[in-house]
């Protein structure tokens, strides 16, 4: 175990930043989820070569209250640099502090065990799917991929509440006649309860329209495990794949078997990693399914980063057809989290006047995330 305060351990900056978040906690620090994730990200920005870059950019981000810094520079020292929360002098020896990494999730079979020591020690743990959650798709393995498609099928994708025409059991409501006839019979014909029924609560209609261009490469597949969980959750869900055509996939996703309903879906696209017209796809969407009935009161989400190689007067054409039959349209883009972003490309420019959401979709939990935003009435 290294004790030398050196700050270019073997982690990455998102374990370290889960690990020394742990420790601020510790000290009674208030350090939320989306701090720690402000924090990796500065460490990605400034590397773990230069003490006072890490330093600044966990004060930065972690630090929300003045009365909070001596205890931020304890915990600083601590674990970045291996020593104790008070300071060293130059004729003394520093004392260290042995900081051991752990993972909650898996085992840890074939690590040896540490040998014991007098030395003062720091076992922290994290946990990698709490790292992977906010770990961007581009940046995705193959076993990564994995991991992430089993969070995926635990979301639960529904469209917006609205009120049915049916009538259901109620506590309160419409007298409800004929069960109270029914329940008057068990009672020689007196009517002791007088049931009411009112309109039931259904769901709205999801359609996903997944741009599979080239641009959206790094994201494609990632977003199409994403679409096939929600279609395979059997909640009235609809599935198109954009690119220079229009390609149906809800029969193809609708398998419970992940890898088989992706294997059908890469046969029946033929327009994978091609151009983008988003123009043209829409105008076959609402001519063929949308205006005709498939988008009337759904919510419809496009899930592009805005690169079009069409016409973008068609492209906002046939946005605000769409939106005159949609109940609403949530426009999902993967690069909305880069820093300095501006919706600047001719297509993403063109359709986002008649967008009503316009959310990220680079991770795990911006996916959560809009798996509530779908959801809202």
């Amino acid at each position: 175990m290294a004790t030398a305060p050196a700050l270019a351990p073997a982690a990455g900056p998102e374990q370290l930043a889960v690990a020394f978040a742990r420790i601020l906690r510790g000290a009674d620090l208030p350090v939320p989820v989306s701090t720690v994730v402000s924090f990796a990200q500065a460490l990605c920005a400034v590397g773990l070569t230069r003490r006072d870059d890490v330093y600044w950019a966990g004060r930065a981000t972690l630090v929300r209250r003045p009365e909070d810094v001596n205890a931020y520079d304890a915990a600083f020292r601590a674990f970045w640099e291996q020593a104790r929360g008070e300071d060293v002098g130059e004729d003394e020896e520093p004392d260290t502090v042995s900081v051991t990494l752990a993972t909650d999730d898996g085992d840890d079979d074939g690590d040896p065990p540490a040998e014991p020591t007098d030395d003062p020690q720091i076992e922290l743990r994290f946990s990698t799917t709490e790292v992977l959650r906010h770990k961007d798709f581009a940046a995705y393995d193959d076993a990564e991929l994995a991991d992430a498609h089993r969070l995926m099928v635990r979301m639960r994708f529904t469209g917006s509440p609205r009120r049915s025409l049916r009538l259901t059991p109620a506590r309160r409501g419409r007298p409800d006649l004929r069960r109270t006839v029914r329940a008057a019979l068990r009672t020689e014909g007196e009517p002791l309860r007088r049931l009411t029924r009112a309109p039931a609560t259904r769901f709205r209609r999801l359609v996903l329209l997944l741009d599979v261009s080239g641009s959206m490469e790094p994201y494609a597949r990632e977003l199409l495990r994403f679409v096939q969980a929600a279609v395979a959750g059997r909640r009235r869900v609809e599935a198109f794949a954009l690119g220079t055509r229009l390609t149906r996939l809800t029969r193809e996703l609708g398998s419970r078997d992940p890898d088989h309903a992706l294997a059908l879906a890469a046969e029946r696209v033929l327009d994978w990693s091609g151009g983008t017209r988003l123009g043209d796809g829409l105008r076959m969407f609402n001519d063929q399914w949308g205006v005709r009935g498939m988008a009337r009161g759904a919510v419809v989400v496009i899930l592009s980063d805005g690169w079009d190689r069409g016409d973008p007067e068609q492209l906002a054409e046939q946005m605000e057809r769409l939106r005159r039959v949609a109940h609403r349209i949530v426009w999902v883009n993967p690069l909305k989290v880069t820093p300095g972003y501006a919706p600047l490309a001719r297509g993403m420019a063109a359709a986002l006047p008649h967008v009503d959401r316009f959310v990220e979709g680079h991770s795990i939990d911006a996916l959560e995330r809009l798996a509530e935003i779908l959801a809202e009435p």
